[in-house]
């Protein structure tokens, strides 16, 4: 295991602080260390980011003066957490083996990257096996991400950089789509175990995904069943974000449509669930949703969340 540094302990410092880690997913354009600057606007103590762009396979090289910046304005900000969000051409678990091939590449060059910037949690959607069925596409994911790690791993020996954080990924539930794996915590958890690399691996909870997915947030029955379900399978202890996002779609629609904050069918109610509950308090939150001119929807969104949560004003 690399030396690391203080990176990976930042969200434990703002737990034993008592801070609620809260905040949104930011743009990273002008430059990853950006992205600092925009969620500080908006108060938020917590942060996910594309390190590079989502929708294309390549890549641009990261150097070492990237990686000072980004360093030097995240302590500027605070000893909040950072999480990064996989591309989403990643498949794991495709059929097709030209599209496993660049998938496992595009998730090692995201945990190098995450690895150099001291980013601890890497959000990855499971993928869809399509035809080759949900058994195959497990094993599928499972050695995907073996592969990955691995070859990251190899990457980051060959050019002796400066290693901040070992990354974990995070499996995000899925709300069912087609193919698509992971919209059952018993899914997530059998990934999770078919892997070697299963210490590297965890789970992200987005709450539309799991609302569309049958799992009913709107209620504090429903949280309380769906809590449980979690522990049932072994993952509480691996949840490390939660996606914070109302559903446009009504419950087991099986459909991803993001909405603002009390504006769906989980509604305030179920959110004023989920931000006091006293377990997912202590889970980094980020919202997902459009942002509206100059940050107005993730100054409200976020508002109502803190108000939720029992969080006086500034």
């Amino acid at each position: 295991m690399p030396e690391l540094g203080t990176t990976e302990k930042q969200s434990t410092a703002a737990q034993s602080a008592n801070v609620l880690m809260l905040g949104a997913h930011m743009s990273v354009a002008g430059g990853l260390d950006t992205a600092f600057g925009r969620i500080r606007k908006v108060r938020g103590t917590a942060l996910q980011l594309f390190t590079r762009n989502q929708r294309t396979w390549k890549d641009a090289p990261m150097d070492e003066a990237e990686v000072e910046a980004f360093r030097s304005a995240w302590a500027e900000w605070g000893p909040y957490p950072v999480a990064s969000h996989a591309s989403y051409l990643i498949n794991l678990a495709s059929p097709k083996p030209e599209i496993v091939e660049k998938s496992v590449a595009s998730l090692a060059r995201e945990i190098y990257r995450c690895a150099r910037l001291g980013v601890t949690d890497i959000v990855l959607h499971p993928g869809a096996p399509q035809e080759a069925g949900p058994e195959a596409g497990i094993a599928a994911v499972a050695r995907g991400l073996d592969a990955a790690f691995a070859m990251a791993g190899e990457m980051l020996a060959k050019e002796g950089a400066a290693v901040h954080a070992e990354p974990k990924v995070l499996l995000e539930i899925t709300a069912g789509q087609g193919s698509t794996l992971g919209s059952t915590f018993a899914e997530l958890a059998a990934i999770i175990a078919a892997a070697e690399n299963e210490s590297r691996l965890g789970i992200c909870v987005d709450t539309c995904h799991a609302f569309a997915a049958g799992y009913d947030l709107s209620t504090p029955a429903g949280l309380s069943k769906t809590l449980a379900e979690m522990d049932a399978a072994g993952l509480r202890g691996r949840l490390g974000l939660l996606h914070l996002n109302d559903s446009k779609t009504e419950l087991g629609s099986r459909k991803d449509r993001h909405t603002h904050i009390g504006e769906g069918f989980i509604g305030v109610e179920g959110f004023a669930g989920v931000v006091k509950d006293p377990y997912l308090r202590t889970i980094p939150m980020v919202i997902e949703m459009p942002k509206g001119e100059n940050l107005e929807y993730d100054f409200k969104n976020l508002g109502l969340l803190r108000q939720l949560a029992g969080i006086a004003k500034e």
